[in-house]
């Protein structure tokens, strides 16, 4: 196939036009052209007070392939395209005996449950939390009713963290095996809007993409996986740096010399028991902050301009970096056009805030994280779970200025900048549920962090004009940016460096930040599940076939 980049087209194009348009460039005939697929289709917004066009890439087969790549041979936008499709390392034996166990089922646990299952080798899963269905109940049982599941909410359960979020499936992660094209095409083949495979940020929402989850759940059974909810690890039985299956809290012991733990950012008492068995970990830098509210149109004014609330473009989002004097990156995070800002905690007397939309994007407020970087050696110092305990605190404080009963602390982004506590609202209304308090945020986070993002709002409403509204929300807090420990894996095996045939994986080991790579994780370390299984096979000198 041939590559054409850089192929620009008015939004309103007929689909017409991009034939003739791919035609025109290529100075082909229209019987030269077999076939084509859109690969990428992004716009450029910093062109909106001129024209704003859909800018293409395209994959196509012609006739007489070499000649036209021969005559374009010195355009850097006519190329052979690369081959994105997906091949298996191996394929289980039908006498295997050993299952491999996959701990988790999230976005990362669900890749490796699957990749492990369509190579046939019967993984378990185990999931602490409920199944999608019962576990939305429980999460909206929070935001309704202000009551928590422990073990079944915004955190954990099917499909994990990410399940309740803006289903976003873009991430800046280098690709060179093109295995996030094996995710979205799973994602499409269970239920997902085929329009996920070319543009260029693409994202799902949390409804559908329960159905999504819930029918690769289905795939993994059908092809002799086992998925077990409702059940907890609470131990990892070890022998001699081996490890040699799991315990689980109701006290049953299933074995295995291949364990997957796929946790999620949340599991702090995962990380725990790890770091009692001697499982290597380290503290690894995260972010803390708020999570800021405007309305949708002012975001599409600022960046669409003419062109805010054309249909073809949907509701804009932003990236906003900022650093401060005192030496800390500000930043936005998990920006969710036209969503709502959610309760995200998963412990009793704590509070967390994150960001949702659904694929419609249509809810009146824009919402984001805006958060600082931390640093473990300067910020947390102590041992590998220091970065677990500065979230327990802040969250538990964070209980206590909202109220103590799940509501969240909020100010108005004016009173904020000024230092003064909010006592009524502006026009900006928030969506937090179960509800918000106003108060004064300032002592909800450390002062390094208070005064960076204090320095950082009328910067980025240099940016964006009316960012720094004065009537903008910010409510409290924003601490599960990413995981606070690595669960650190030798780079070739991608076990732990000190615990055999134990494989790091996913967000909460600290090796994704959101579904996408958390999936192209799962997929890496299916793999190497599946070659270290096949490699034993080999020198017990048994059959793979």
């Amino acid at each position: 196939m041939i590559r054409v980049t850089e192929l620009a087209l008015p939004l309103d194009h007929p689909e017409a036009a991009l034939r003739a348009a791919i035609l025109q460039r290529l100075a082909l005939r229209d019987q030269e052209l077999l076939n084509f697929t859109v690969f990428k289709r992004s716009y450029d917004a910093r062109k909106k007070n001129s024209e704003i066009k859909f800018v293409y890439i395209i994959d196509l087969d012609v006739q007489d392939e070499a000649n036209v790549l021969a005559r374009y041979a010195d355009d850097n936008h006519v190329r052979q395209a690369p081959d994105t499709g997906y091949y298996p390392v191996g394929q289980a034996p039908a006498n295997l005996q050993e299952r491999p166990i996959v701990v988790g089922l999230g976005p990362c646990g669900l890749f490796a449950a699957l990749l492990l299952a369509q190579m046939g080798f019967r993984p378990i899963v185990l999931e602490r939390g409920k199944d999608v269905r019962r576990r939305t109940k429980d999460t909206w049982a929070l935001w309704r009713k202000k009551q928590l599941s422990p073990e079944s909410n915004v955190q954990f359960g099917e499909g994990g963290a990410g399940l309740f979020s803006d289903g976003k499936l873009y991430s800046q992660i280098k690709d060179p095996k093109f295995y996030g094209r094996k995710v979205m095409a799973e994602f499409v083949k269970a239920g997902a809007p085929e329009e996920i495979l070319y543009v260029s940020k693409p994202h799902i929402g949390t409804f559908r993409l329960t159905g999504v989850v819930s029918q690769m759940r289905d795939e993994i059974i059908s092809l002799g996986g086992e998925i077990r909810f409702e059940q907890k690890v609470t131990d990892v039985i070890l022998e001699d740096g081996q490890v040699k299956g799991v315990e689980l809290a109701n006290g049953e012991r299933l074995t295995s010399r291949h364990v997957v733990m796929a946790l999620g950012h949340s599991a702090r008492d995962s990380f725990r028991m790890l770091h009692k068995r001697g499982v290597y970990l380290e503290a690894k830098p995260f972010a803390i902050g708020f999570r800021i509210e405007h309305p949708q149109s002012l975001i599409d004014h600022a960046r669409l301009g003419k062109y805010a609330g054309h249909p073809a473009l949907g509701a804009a989002d932003y990236k906003l970096v900022y650093h401060a004097s005192n030496g800390r990156a500000v930043y936005s995070f998990c920006m969710c056009p036209g969503g709502t800002v959610v309760a995200a905690t998963s412990e009793p007397g704590r509070v967390v805030t994150n960001g949702m939309s659904q694929y419609s994007r249509n809810e009146r407020n824009a919402n984001s994280g805006i958060v600082v970087n931390i640093d473990p050696e300067k910020d947390f110092p102590g041992d590998a779970l220091a970065g677990v305990e500065l979230q327990e605190q802040l969250e538990s404080k964070a209980y206590v200025l909202g109220g103590s009963d799940y509501c969240a602390p909020a100010q108005l982004v004016g009173d904020f900048i000024a230092g003064k506590p909010s006592e009524t609202l502006g026009e900006v209304e928030p969506s937090y549920k179960p509800g918000i308090l106003l108060g004064d945020l300032a002592t909800a986070l450390p002062d390094y962090a208070i005064d960076a993002i204090r320095e950082a709002l009328p910067a980025f409403g240099r940016q964006i004009r009316g960012f720094d509204r004065a009537d903008a929300v910010l409510t409290g807090i924003e601490t599960r940016t990413s995981s606070p420990v690595r669960i650190t894996r030798d780079r070739d095996s991608l076990q732990s460096l000190n615990t055999r045939g134990l494989y790091p994986a996913g967000e909460g080991a600290g090796y994704a930040g959101g579904i996408l790579s958390a999936g192209v994780d799962g997929i890496k370390v299916a793999e190497a599940v599946a070659k270290a299984m096949l490699a034993d096979l080999d020198a017990a000198g048994e059959t793979q076939s």
